[in-house]
């Protein structure tokens, strides 16, 4: 759409025949000098007046006058909103994809579904909802690695999210290399407000970083961790009939998580069911709320040169006929008998 900068510039729209109209005459003095042609000059310039050139040169001279008050009101083009990145938090989700992951012990509608489907859901929608911070994605098993560094586009975060799949960095759990790769990348983010969320359901078995070390760096680059355990409080044993879930103990180690909460300034949650993780993250939108929306800017594009070209070009114009005018009246005529 077309604005103006400056609107009321149009005020000086009708300063030409105010001018005209209060200026006063001028007054009448005896002449100096007597110019005995001078009632042939005076009635020229009435006939010019009258004349169709006399009407063209008024009409083009306030064309001119127009296109000047056009550009000094300063027209621009202003396009749609533009989301931009607004001052929020740099935010990152470490999520496991070690083979346990695939235990099918959390329950949705009736049905058995295994861990990281669920916990893929959740985190999915915690992503998108981080309207105004930047989010990244750590994805670790047997080896760690960024699959989405922080970034405003959550839509993309949560792309990354629906791609990743149990055992796709390893079987085995590197809570240390994930937690130490996920602090490098935070470091250096100019941002005051740094947050890790970090969800296992093992213990560190894997990796050449152990988490305490990885906490401590955590902590002296100003990085908060919040901690995940996930997983029901039950077992998985191989049987000649397959995997089954029974009573007892998991893996996980939540005294290590606890201790990486406590470190950073953090805390632990412990999610055994669906109901448990989704609460978890409210807990942690809660306490890490957002800026809130993104800030939208509308891109803007000069258009004042446009009519200050044709109110130029209207004047060289004017400029030019007069000329023209002056070397016909001026020229020499020849003389008859």
């Amino acid at each position: 759409m077309i604005d103006f900068g400056l609107p009321w510039a149009f005020l000086a729209l009708p300063l030409p025949l105010l001018v005209w109209w209060l200026w006063p005459a001028a007054p009448e003095a005896s002449a100096a000098l007597r110019v005995p042609f001078y009632n042939r000059i005076t009635g020229l310039g009435a006939g010019e007046a009258t004349s169709r050139t006399g009407v063209a040169r008024v009409v083009l001279k306030s064309l001119a006058w127009i296109l000047l008050v056009v550009a000094a009101a300063q027209p621009r083009w202003v396009g749609p909103p533009q989301s931009i990145p607004s001052e929020g938090r740099d935010l990152i989700l470490a999520l496991d994809l070690s083979g346990s992951m695939a235990t099918p012990d959390f329950e949705v509608g009736g049905r058995q579904i295994d861990r990281f489907s669920v916990v893929r859901a959740v985190a999915r929608e915690f992503a998108l909802a981080r309207k105004g911070d930047r989010v990244g994605l750590v994805l670790f098993g047997s080896r760690a690695f960024l699959q989405a560094p922080v970034t405003p586009d959550l839509e993309t975060v949560a792309a990354y999210l629906d791609e990743a799949e149990v055992g796709l960095a390893g079987q085995e759990t590197a809570i240390g290399d994930a937690l130490g790769l996920a602090v490098k990348h935070l470091r250096n983010r100019p941002a005051d407000e740094r947050v890790l969320v970090l969800l296992s359901d093992g213990a560190n078995n894997a990796g050449v970083l152990e988490p305490e070390k990885a906490a401590q760096l955590a902590r002296d680059a100003h990085v908060r961790v919040y901690t995940i355990g996930v997983g029901s409080r039950q077992r998985v044993v191989s049987t000649l009939f397959g995997r089954r879930l029974v009573p007892g103990s998991s893996d996980l180690d939540e005294e290590t998580l606890r201790e990486i909460a406590r470190t950073t300034g953090g805390r632990y949650f412990r999610a055994d069911d669906t109901d448990s993780l989704l609460q978890v993250y409210a807990e942690i939108d809660r306490l890490e709320p957002t800026e809130g929306e993104v800030a939208t800017v509308r891109p803007e594009r000069a258009l004042f040169h446009w009519p200050l070209a044709g109110a130029l070009a209207l004047t060289a114009l004017l400029g030019l006929g007069r000329t023209g005018s002056e070397m016909i009246q001026n020229r020499p005529r020849r003389m008859t008998t």
